[in-house]
């Protein structure tokens, strides 16, 4: 799928520290823009990853039946219940068949909003696995890519070293998601500037 960018017109870079490359597994969290995100963000996932979704996606004609049979996760967010079950059940996928998950802590789609805040789960999802949390920055597209245009800017994704939790975090696991929230807004404010002055150059 991310091979699809170039289709968009869009270059994207992605950059991996040595602390997450060939290793694992992890809990990836990543920052959630637009409906492009399939094409741009998947550049950057992992092997061995598979990702969480909201239950309705197997609806969408092809893409649905593949996320799904790909071994992907699908949940039920207007059920809390299974919300709690899903933790549970990606944890112990993780656990059994080493695989890392790739989440969206904000639970929906930003929209050119900034970064929303975060919900827990990503988080108690890695305490029950026992695996890291990896936060990933995808910059903001410069301008908004429209289908008809063939350079429609440039995106970096970058990966940030593993954040280790443990039993101690187990009762404060919202410190510990706003720390993420706050390491994940430094680096997008980087990487944002960093376009920025690229596309100004031109």
């Amino acid at each position: 799928m991310g091979s699809l960018s170039k289709i968009l017109g869009l270059e994207v870079e992605v950059r991996i520290p040595d602390s997450v490359k060939n290793k694992g597994p992890f809990v990836f969290i990543c920052n959630h823009q637009n409906s492009y995100d399939i094409f741009t963000i998947s550049a950057a996932v992992q092997p061995a990853t598979v990702s969480v979704g909201k239950k309705s996606l197997k609806w969408i004609p092809f893409f649905g039946q593949m996320y799904w049979l790909t071994g992907n996760i699908l949940i039920d967010r207007n059920n809390s219940n299974k919300a709690m079950n899903t933790i549970a059940l990606t944890a112990k996928k993780i656990k059994e068949k080493k695989l890392s998950v790739w989440l969206f802590p904000e639970g929906t789609r930003s929209n050119g909003k900034g970064l929303l805040p975060f919900k827990t789960g990503a988080f108690r999802t890695a305490l029950q696995a026992q695996v890291p949390i990896v936060p990933v920055c995808a910059s903001n597209l410069h301008q908004k890519i429209k289908l008809n245009r063939w350079n429609n800017g440039k995106m970096i994704i970058e990966f940030l070293d593993p954040i280790y939790l443990n039993d101690a975090k187990k009762e404060n696991i919202r410190s510990v998601t706003n720390e993420a929230y706050d390491l994940m807004q430094a680096k997008l404010t980087i990487l944002n500037n960093e376009i920025e002055g690229e596309y100004d150059e031109k």
